[in-house]
């Protein structure tokens, strides 16, 4: 049996090759040229031929190949407001293409699929997202950007416009190298569309499994509607106002940003260490989630 592509390992390939022709500080990446041109070179018989635009139905990106599998082919939404989501979304598509062209030859990616810090349950679609994530923002480069910088969304929109990635994307790669705890929520009217917590949050107790029920965003939080009173907002509470199970001492700092391009709100949640603790199994998201498939598979 063939062992799966690496996500990690062929965007990073790729990058390698960029640095050494185009210098590492050669961003934002024209992905749309590396994707045909890579494509090109290493798989001459089989390329991808074209991206293009267009409006795509229920859709957000898609990758296809022709009969003969000769050509493939990168769509994305076009009706996207943001150039950011575009970008990532042609990432992903080729994604794909890099991992797992031998399993099917067709690719059809929602709203859900792209650029969330919801894997869904979907293995390639998680894949697809990590090996454009890396790609775009590769971690040495990106651990350079945030060094001794403090945490906010001034320094994640530094982030999305070298990068040239949504805000979203951003922030999501700053999550999973951060050195607290940090857990990312998306919300709209006032529930969560998901949340993504890093290693040392997840491994804490601190997450949210959104994939299995409806949870609403703390009545009290500057999150929530009823006290939001602008585009972004601070604040240090007690942790247990989000997190039930944290001690009444620890706190956590609550960064949000009312984003108008997606039409939810941004919250980044930051807490000092804490002794690790499996979460209480009643209620968990699947203990392998995105972070410790890829771990245990190496990447």
């Amino acid at each position: 049996m063939t062992e799966p592509k690496r996500p990690m390992k062929e965007a990073n390939r790729i990058s390698t090759v960029l640095n050494q022709v185009l210098g590492r500080d050669r961003f934002p990446l024209k992905v749309e040229e590396v994707a045909m041109e890579y494509s090109r070179q290493r798989f001459a018989d089989s390329p991808v031929a074209k991206v293009d635009g267009q409006d795509l139905e229920g859709f957000d990106g898609m990758l296809t190949a022709n009969p003969s599998r000769s050509k493939w082919l990168i769509l994305y939404n076009s009706a996207v407001r943001s150039e950011g989501r575009k970008r990532f979304t042609i990432a992903h598509e080729f994604g794909h293409y890099m991992l797992h062209t031998d399993q099917q030859d067709r690719f059809e990616c929602r709203d859900d699929d792209i650029e969330t810090g919801d894997n869904n349950g979907r293995e390639i679609e998680t894949a697809a997202d990590l090996f454009a994530s890396t790609l775009l923002m590769p971690l040495d480069d990106f651990r350079r950007q945030v060094a001794g910088q403090q945490a906010g969304f001034d320094l994640l929109g530094h982030c999305a416009d070298r990068y040239g990635v949504s805000l979203t994307a951003a922030a999501l790669r700053w999550t999973e190298i951060a050195e607290r705890r940090a857990v990312l929520v998306a919300s709209r009217d006032d529930y969560m569309l998901w949340a993504k917590s890093n290693h040392a949050a997840f491994k804490s107790g601190a997450y949210f499994p959104t994939r299995k029920r409806t949870i609403e965003i703390p009545p009290t939080s500057v999150t929530h509607s009823s006290n939001c009173s602008g585009t972004y907002q601070t604040e240090t509470v007690k942790a247990n106002v989000w997190f039930v199970r944290e001690p009444d001492t620890t706190p956590v700092t609550v960064m949000t940003m009312v984003s108008a391009q997606y039409d939810y709100t941004l919250t980044l949640l930051l807490m000092p260490d804490a002794e690790w603790r499996l979460p209480n199994h009643d209620d968990e998201e699947p203990l392998e989630d995105a972070y410790d498939w890829f771990v245990r598979k190496g990447q």
